[in-house]
């Protein structure tokens, strides 16, 4: 195997072991991810778009039957939740293929399941405080990266946008300078025509 090969290879495992997933969504293009989920089991889906023209993707979900289960047009961030009917491979799309040259940068949670609880208390038929208080800790701590995730991408979205403007305006202040010395100059070239002898 070549080193592009083992790359390759640990980019792949480190994107089927994640849950959530941050990636570039060419224009004209559509992308998509399967999960097997079994019957019964709820799952979560949660997007976001991140950068990227008017910040909107087409996105579908689709069961192992064909059966669209979620299906969202020109959608800036969104959550579905629901419980499988069927086991098999879930298909979830995204779509830019609305737009014609912006790529979109899409953050997206899929959630499959319940998490699974602490290590040791699976089977306890009663906890002690000890115990109930760990497991309290555990559930804050998770409530607490769900809220730092969600303040990171408002963050990375707010400061796509704040740089974007800022170069518009950076541009637009260019521009005007340019105008105002051509202003600036063509009327010196007028007074000074005012003042010249004619032959």
């Amino acid at each position: 195997m070549t080193y592009t090969s083992y790359v390759l290879l640990l980019l792949f495992v480190s994107i089927v072991a994640g849950v959530e997933l941050t990636f570039e969504l060419p224009d004209k293009e559509k992308q998509c991810f399967h999960e097997v989920i079994e019957q019964g089991v709820e799952s979560v889906i949660d997007f976001q778009v991140l950068d990227g023209g008017k910040y909107d993707v087409d996105a579908t979900l689709e069961a192992p039957t064909g059966q669209v289960l979620f299906r969202g047009i020109k959608k800036q961030a969104d959550t579905y939740t629901w419980k499988a009917d069927t086991t098999g491979v879930y298909t979830l799309c995204f779509s830019n293929e609305f737009s014609t040259f912006s790529h979109k940068l899409v953050y997206v949670d899929f959630e499959v399941g319940e998490e699974k609880p602490l290590p040791g208390i699976e089977n306890l038929p009663q906890m002690t405080k000890m115990e109930s208080s760990s497991v309290n800790i555990h559930e804050h701590l998770n409530t607490i990266v769900d809220y730092q995730t969600h303040h990171r991408l408002m963050e990375a979205k707010g400061r796509r946008f704040a740089e974007d403007l800022c170069d518009r305006v950076m541009y637009w202040s260019i521009a005007e300078t340019c105008i105002i010395l051509m202003i600036g100059i063509g009327q010196v070239i007028v007074l000074k025509s005012f003042f010249s002898d004619k032959k």
